[in-house]
């Protein structure tokens, strides 16, 4: 891969171990990739925030000097910051979480602790190079915003943040976006069916580029695109998707002559409701102001005064918290606790779980593999506010 000469100096060790270590990673992973080059990206956005899946890996973070060179942000950690102590977490976990926490700072990461970033900062705009882990937040970037990004993990992200670089492969490149197959939705998903889409999406197309078809009825909302998105990548390989009318990229692409159809009664058998179930959870990924205002309608129609009978955490970033202020106090008045900085699957807090109920096709991958096995359900928001009570 070809180095500009303040990148061979960068390689050399010249500008400091920190930044020679990130430039060693970037070029392997260039090297691996065929990458000609590296290019400038404006933001980045990191995983192995949480200790619950970092681990002691955090001390070669912790290890690391200097400052990132762009706009970073963090995704969610093990805990709330501010209300750990209500979450019955060990000791240990609270110090190395908060060890992992200061190291991020001390690079000038923004601590944000979300899946979302693209809804607390300024969002990337179409053509933009960034340099993202978290799978469901790249599908959104390169598939509803139109940016550019790879399915970053966490070493290579925080290289790309600390160098302000990230090799030229994959995504990056016009010629890698065409789609390969058609998937023909032959019903009008709503809500949680956009969760149960996304899975079976995922799982049917592996690692190629689905264009999506839906009927010129369905228009999905953001808040729907992004459970689509987190869905598909915590069963598929692949880093974006084509949707007519809403993907950016889409008219000017052609259409694959693969072609698979999704009926309604394929997305019905992942609605296998359990008689009972411990806790509801929504906000994997973190939960909007539409989605936190629409909850706090819902728990009004249904609780009518009376507080929820199980346990029902909603999860969302601290900045939408704080601008839901408002509403946050009314939905917690019925018995609901409203999380920031983590999510259900990453904190060890709500593994004495069995059985969970959920809007998110994300903690239906994820919570059996992350969770000690806990069983869940996937409902429409409506029936998950509903079981609640």
């Amino acid at each position: 891969m070809y180095l500009t000469k303040e990148e061979e100096r960068i390689y050399e060790g010249e500008e400091g171990w920190t930044r020679k270590k990130a430039m060693e990673i970037l070029v392997a992973i260039g090297d691996i990739n065929d990458a000609s080059r590296l290019i400038p990206v404006t933001r980045t956005h990191l995983s192995g925030a949480s200790y619950k899946t970092i681990g002691d890996a955090f001390e070669f973070i912790s290890g690391l000097e200097g400052r990132v060179s762009v706009k970073s942000t963090l995704n969610p950690t093990g805990m709330d910051r501010e209300r750990w102590t209500a979450m019955d977490l060990p000791e240990k976990f609270v110090v190395k979480q908060k060890e992992i926490l200061t190291a991020y700072e001390k690079l000038g990461v923004s601590l944000a602790c979300t899946c979302v970033p693209y809804l607390i900062t300024h969002k990337p705009q179409k053509g933009e190079h960034i340099a993202w882990a978290e799978s469901s937040a790249v599908l959104y970037a390169n598939s509803v915003l139109g940016a550019r990004t790879n399915m970053e993990g966490a070493p290579s992200a925080l290289a790309a943040a600390l160098i302000g670089k990230t090799p030229f492969y994959g995504l990056h490149q016009a010629e890698n976006r065409e789609p390969e197959i058609r998937v023909c939705v032959k019903c009008n998903p709503a809500d949680a069916d956009y969760s149960a889409l996304g899975f079976l999406i995922g799982n049917l197309v592996g690692g190629k580029i689905p264009l999506i078809e839906l009927s010129p009825s369905s228009f999905p909302s953001k808040d729907e695109l992004k459970h689509l998105s987190a869905a598909i990548g915590a069963t598929g390989s692949v880093g974006m998707y084509y949707i007519k009318g809403i993907t950016p990229e889409a008219d000017a692409r052609g259409l694959p002559g693969e072609k698979i159809e999704v009926e309604k009664g394929d997305l019905k058998k992942l609605y296998e409701e359990r008689a009972e179930v411990d806790v509801i959870a929504i906000g994997c990924p973190h939960c909007s102001a539409l989605e936190l205002h629409r909850i706090c309608v819902l728990l009004k129609a249904e609780g009518k005064g009376r507080k929820v009978r199980r346990d029902f955490f909603i999860f969302t970033a601290r900045a939408i918290k704080q601008r839901m202020h408002e509403v946050v106090k009314q939905i917690e008045e019925y018995g609901v606790k409203v999380i920031c900085d983590t999510c259900f699957v990453v904190s060890p807090a709500f593994e004495r779980y069995n059985s969970v109920a959920t809007n998110s096709g994300k903690m239906l991958r994820y919570v059996p593999l992350l969770c000690g096995g806990a069983e869940v359900s996937l409902g429409k928001t409506e029936e998950c506010v509903r079981r609640a009570f």
